[in-house]
C-alpha cells in the first residue's frame, strides 16, 4: 500500500482544487475529456504545469507562428532547448535568453542565480559548451530601499553563478523605470559553440530504451513554480509562491561537464533539462517529439528528503537536473560515468509504445495521461485587444533648459555607467574574451580559430509603449545595430517577451502590434527568430510594467584579428551618420520633462537600417571606420557624453540642429569615430576628440564641460544611489 493520501476525483471538482493549482473550470473539462474520466490529484498538477502561460505560451502562441525561423544559418529553429545557427567549418553557435522575473521579485539572489544555472543548462542539454552570459534587468527607481535591494540581490545572484562555473558574463543592458517598481524583470542569455554532428534533441524513443535521471536529489523547492510564474504578482499569489529554488553553482559545473561527456558517448538517445515543471515538462516534452510513451518509476528517483509525493516529484523545479534517454543495456555505463562526476543519477523508468505518460510509486498507479494532449493541446486563447488612441501630443522642449537636461540624464542610472554592475561579474574566465562588458556588444573568440562570435542583448519598452508596431521593430534593429557595430554579421535572434496581463485588452494589444513588428523587422534585417521565452503577467499591486520585449542576437566574425589595435584617439574625427527628426514619443527627455509615456507614432525605415548598418559594418572591416556606436537612449548628447567618459576622451563638436534635438531619440543613427575627411555614406564630420574638455555646439544651446565633471556624473550614477542610506 502507498503512504500517500490524495484527495478523492469527486473531491478535487467538489472544491476546485484544480483552480488553486491555475486550471479555469473550462480546461479542468477539457482535461476530463482528455483522460475520459476525472483526473486524480497527481494529475491534475501535471495538466496544471504543463498548461501554465509559462510552459504552453496559451495566450502567446499565436503572435509566435509570425516570426520568420528559418535561414541561410539556421541549424535549428524554435522547439527545442535552443537554436542553433552555423558559422562555418562544421561549427555551430546555440543559443537562447530565458526569464526568471517572478522568482527574483521573491527572492532576487536566487532568482538570478537560478535563472543564469537555468539557461546554461539549455545550452548544455543541446551538446554547446557556453562560451558566454548575457542579461537584461529591469528595475524600479533607485530612490526607492525595495529597488535596491533587488538589485543588490540580483546581480549578486548573476555574479555568483555565472562566476562559480567558469562562464564569462560579456555584455549587457539595464533600465530603471517605475513601471518595474516590485516586478523586476530578469532575463538570462547564454551563447555557447559546438561541433554539428554533436546537435542533440530532448527526444525519448526506442521501445525499452532506459530514462536516466542525474543532478541533485529532488527537494519540495519550486513546487508550481511554472504556475506561480503564470500569474500576477498580489497577495494571492503570494500566499501560494513556491519555496524557493536554491541554484548550486558547483554542483551545476559538474553536471555541465558530465552531460558533454554523456553527449559524446553514441548510445545517448535523447536528453533534456529538468527546467520549468521539471521531471514533468522534461519526461511529457521528450515522449510527445518521440511519438513515444513512457513509464517512470518514482520510487527510484533519488529525493532529498523522506516523504516527499509522487505529485512533489513531478512537479518540483529543483536546479541542476537533466533526464536522458539511453539505449537499453548501456544505462550502467552513464550511471558509472555520473557516479566519477560525484553525481547522483538513478534508472527511473522506460520508453514504451503506450503513447501515454504513466507513473508509477511502489508498483501503485499515479498518474495515466496520453502524452501527446499533456504536451501540445493546452488552450490557445485568442482575445481582443484594444488599440489606444493616438495622444497628438505637442512636443516643444525648446524652453527647457538643456544643459539641465543633459546634467540629469547623464547622471541618471539607466544611462550612466553600468560598471557598478558588471565589474561583479567575471568578464575574462575562459581568456577567449576580446570584448566586454561596458560599451557595447561582447564579443568572444571561437576557440583555436581566427572567427569571433559577437552577441547582444536589448529592448526598447518605451517605444514599445509609445508605438507597439513600430516598436516592435525598433527593438529589432537596436540589437542588429550593436551587432554590426562590432563588425559581425547578423545571424540570428532569440527574444523574451516580457509583459503585463494578457487579458486586459490594451497590453493584448501591445503583444499582438509589437510581435507582428518583430516579425517583419526579423525578415527585412535577415535574423530569424531560434528561440524563445514568454513571460506574461508582470504586473505589480497597481500597475502593470511597461511591455518590454528583450531581443538576443548574435553574429559571426570571420576573422577577429581585424580589432588588433583598434583604437580611438584625440584629433580622430567624430562623424554623424543618419538624420535626426524630432522623435520624442518614448524619449529619456520626456521621462525626465514630462513623466510620462506618449502614445505617438514612431517611424522608422527598415531597408534603410539593413543597408546603412552593413555599409557601416562593411567600412570598419576594411578600416575605414575605428568606432561605431549606435545613438540611442538618451539621443545624440548621452551618447557622446557616453562615448567620452568610458574612453577617456575630450570632445568638441558643433551640430546644424536645435537644441532639443540632441535628445531626440529616432532611429538608424550613429557616432563614427575615424580620421578626418573620411567619405562616410549618408554621414556628417560634426567634430573632433580632444585631449580633455567636453563642447556640443548646436544652433540654440552650447553644452560646455569639463571631461572630469561629465564622466564623474557618468561614472556614480549607479553608485550614488546605492550608497544612500536604506
Amino acid at each position: 500500500m502507498s503512504r500517500f493520501i490524495e484527495p478523492a476525483p469527486e473531491d478535487i471538482k467538489f472544491q476546485k482544487l484544480y483552480a488553486e493549482m491555475g486550471l479555469t473550470d473550462a480546461e479542468y473539462d477539457k482535461v476530463i475529456d482528455i483522460l475520459g474520466r476525472q483526473p486524480n490529484y497527481t494529475e491534475i498538477g501535471i495538466f496544471s504545469v504543463m498548461w501554465s502561460e509559462h510552459c504552453s505560451y496559451k495566450h502567446s502562441k499565436p503572435f509566435l507562428s509570425q516570426f520568420p525561423t528559418s535561414g541561410e544559418h539556421v541549424l535549428m529553429g524554435p522547439g527545442e532547448g535552443a537554436g542553433v545557427v552555423d558559422i562555418g567549418d562544421n561549427q555551430a553557435v546555440v543559443f537562447k535568453v530565458e526569464s526568471h522575473n517572478h522568482p527574483s521579485a521573491v527572492e532576487p539572489y536566487q532568482g538570478a542565480a537560478t535563472g543564469v544555472g537555468g539557461i546554461i543548462r539549455d545550452i548544455v542539454s543541446i551538446g554547446a559548451r557556453p562560451i558566454g552570459l548575457l542579461n537584461s534587468l529591469r528595475f524600479g527607481e533607485l530612490t526607492e530601499p525595495n529597488n535596491r535591494r533587488l538589485l543588490r540581490g540580483v546581480v549578486s545572484g548573476i555574479g555568483g553563478y555565472g562566476n562559480c562555473i567558469g562562464i564569462p558574463t560579456v555584455s549587457g543592458e539595464v533600465e530603471f523605470d517605475p513601471s518595474y517598481d516590485g516586478n523586476p524583470l530578469v532575463n538570462a542569455m547564454c551563447v555557447g559553440v559546438m561541433d554539428q554532428e554533436k546537435i542533440q534533441k530532448g527526444t525519448a524513443k526506442g521501445i525499452g530504451n532506459k530514462v536516466v535521471y542525474v543532478g541533485l536529489k529532488t527537494g519540495r523547492d519550486g513546487i508550481h513554480g511554472a504556475t506561480f510564474a503564470s500569474e500576477e504578482l498580489s497577495d494571492a499569489s503570494e500566499s501560494r509562491r513556491p519555496s524557493v529554488q536554491i541554484g548550486d553553482p558547483f554542483t551545476g559545473k559538474k553536471l555541465l561537464e558530465a552531460t558533454l561527456a554523456a553527449i559524446d558517448q553514441p548510445e545517448l538517445v535523447g536528453i533534456q533539462d529538468m527546467g520549468a515543471a521539471g521531471l514533468t515538462s522534461s519526461s511529457s516534452e521528450m515522449a510527445a517529439k518521440g511519438e513515444s510513451g513512457m513509464n517512470l518509476y518514482l520510487d527510484q528517483v533519488p529525493v532529498r528528503e523522506e516523504g516527499i509525493s509522487p505529485y512533489e516529484m513531478m512537479l518540483s523545479e529543483t536546479q541542476e537536473r537533466m533526464l536522458l534517454v539511453v539505449e537499453d543495456g548501456t544505462e550502467q555505463k552513464f550511471l558509472d560515468m555520473f557516479e566519477d562526476f560525484e553525481l547522483d543519477a538513478a534508472v527511473i523508468g522506460e520508453v514504451t509504445d503506450s503513447d501515454r505518460l504513466k507513473l508509477y510509486y511502489e508498483d501503485e498507479l499515479y498518474a495515466d495521461i496520453p502524452v501527446q494532449p499533456l504536451s501540445d493541446e493546452a488552450p490557445v486563447y485568442i482575445l481582443e485587444g484594444s488599440q489606444p488612441e493616438v495622444d497628438n501630443k505637442k512636443y516643444d522642449y525648446s524652453k527647457e533648459d538643456l544643459n539641465q537636461v543633459f546634467d540629469e540624464l547623464i547622471e541618471h542610472p539607466t544611462h550612466g555607467s553600468k560598471s557598478y554592475i558588471y565589474e561583479q561579474y567575471d568578464n575574462q574566465v575562459g581568456s577567449n574574451t576580446v570584448q566586454k562588458s561596458g560599451f557595447g556588444s561582447g564579443v568572444i573568440r571561437v576557440e583555436g580559430t581566427d572567427k569571433a562570435i559577437a552577441m547582444a542583448i536589448d529592448g526598447k519598452s518605451r517605444y514599445v509603449y509609445a508605438d507597439p508596431y513600430n516598436g516592435g521593430k525598433e527593438v529589432v534593429a537596436a540589437t542588429f545595430r550593436s551587432i554590426i557595430s562590432t563588425g559581425a554579421t547578423p545571424l540570428a535572434m532569440t527574444d523574451c517577451l516580457n509583459y503585463g496581463s494578457p487579458e486586459n485588452p490594451e497590453i493584448y494589444n501591445q503583444l499582438e502590434e509589437s510581435t507582428r513588428g518583430m516579425a517583419e523587422a526579423c525578415s527585412a534585417l535577415s535574423t530569424p527568430v531560434v528561440s524563445g521565452n514568454v513571460s506574461l503577467y508582470n504586473e505589480n499591486r497597481t500597475a502593470s510594467i511597461l511591455p518590454t520585449p528583450v531581443i538576443g542576437m548574435v553574429g559571426l566574425i570571420e576573422d577577429v584579428n581585424f580589432m588588433d589595435g583598434l583604437s580611438i584617439e584625440a584629433d580622430d574625427a567624430v562623424y554623424l551618420v543618419g538624420e535626426t527628426t524630432k522623435s520624442f514619443a518614448g524619449s529619456q527627455i520626456e521621462k525626465l520633462v514630462d513623466n510620462e509615456v506618449s502614445k505617438e507614432t514612431r517611424s522608422i525605415d527598415l531597408g534603410l537600417e539593413y543597408s546603412r548598418g552593413m555599409d557601416l559594418r562593411a567600412q570598419l572591416i576594411e578600416g575605414a571606420v575605428k568606432k561605431i556606436s549606435p545613438v540611442g537612449r538618451g539621443g545624440i548628447a548621452v551618447k557622446l557624453a557616453q562615448l567620452a567618459s568610458f574612453h577617456g576622451l575630450g570632445l568638441d563638436v558643433a551640430l546644424e540642429i536645435d537644441g532639443e534635438d540632441l535628445f531626440a531619440e529616432n532611429g538608424s543613427r550613429y557616432i563614427v569615430v575615424a580620421k578626418p575627411d573620411q567619405q562616410i555614406k549618408d554621414a556628417v564630420e560634426i567634430g573632433r576628440l580632444t585631449e580633455s574638455g567636453f563642447r556640443i555646439k548646436t544652433r540654440d544651446v552650447t553644452i560646455d564641460r569639463d571631461l572630469a565633471q561629465v564622466a564623474g556624473a557618468w561614472e556614480g550614477a549607479i553608485p550614488k544611489c546605492m550608497t544612500s542610506v536604506d
